[in-house]
């Protein structure tokens, strides 16, 4: 329970900070209404189903196949979030203002939400550098393990972004008009990231 904890702290860290799903959401509502909102939502939370599968079939594979290498993934991981962590903290997000554009189909919208998702940078690395640390065979299945990490992601994603679509307007002067508060937004995920980076390398140092 501990482990999951922590997991979703960092999880909730990284999708509250303003990225490419986020905007992606975002211009769908505003340009396509709630409904268009709600598929890209839709999009996004299927692409954090494949980064789920790529995280148990890979990385978790490979550190229960070469034991001697998950101490190594989990400080790599930790020293990578610490620095995601300190570039965070150090940062002044701001969301430009989202312009108007024609409406697309919706199955355009639900394709495009999965792949902007599936090739989103901050999702791969996020995968790499956590997963390791919180998917072992000790804490039991890890079928199991990957089911319930898999269902945090999608219930994170659904509630930020759907918020988000679901209030679409009042979300894009949220973000576009106050900028201290997406400021704050980052740099507060910045300092959590560094504080449980910190937690988890001493863990790993432990078990080496």
């Amino acid at each position: 329970m501990s482990a999951l904890w922590l997991y979703f702290v960092l999880l909730v860290g990284i999708i509250i900070v303003p990225g490419m799903d986020m905007l992606f959401v975002l211009a769908n509502a505003l340009t396509g209404g709630r409904q268009a909102g709600a598929v890209a939502t839709s999009g996004i939370m299927i692409g954090g189903i494949f980064h789920t599968i790529f995280g148990t079939a890979f990385v978790t594979g490979l550190s229960t196949l070469l034991p001697m290498v998950a101490p190594a993934m989990m400080v790599a991981g930790s020293l990578y979030m610490m620095w995601i962590g300190f570039t965070l903290s150090r940062s002044a997000i701001e969301v430009d203002a989202v312009d108007a554009a024609t409406a697309r189909p919706l199955g355009t919208i639900l394709a495009q939400g999965i792949l902007t998702c599936v090739l989103n940078p901050k999702a791969w690395l996020f995968v790499l550098a956590v997963y390791p640390q919180f998917m072992k065979p000790s804490y039991g299945p890890i079928w199991l393990q990957a089911l319930i990490m898999g269902i945090m992601t999608i219930t994170v994603q659904m509630v930020v972004y759907g918020g988000l679509a679901l209030a679409a307007l009042r979300g894009r002067d949220a973000l576009t008009a106050n900028h201290a508060a997406t400021v704050w937004i980052g740099r507060g995920a910045g300092l959590l990231l560094m504080a449980v980076a910190c937690l988890t390398l001493f863990r790993a140092m432990k078990g080496m």
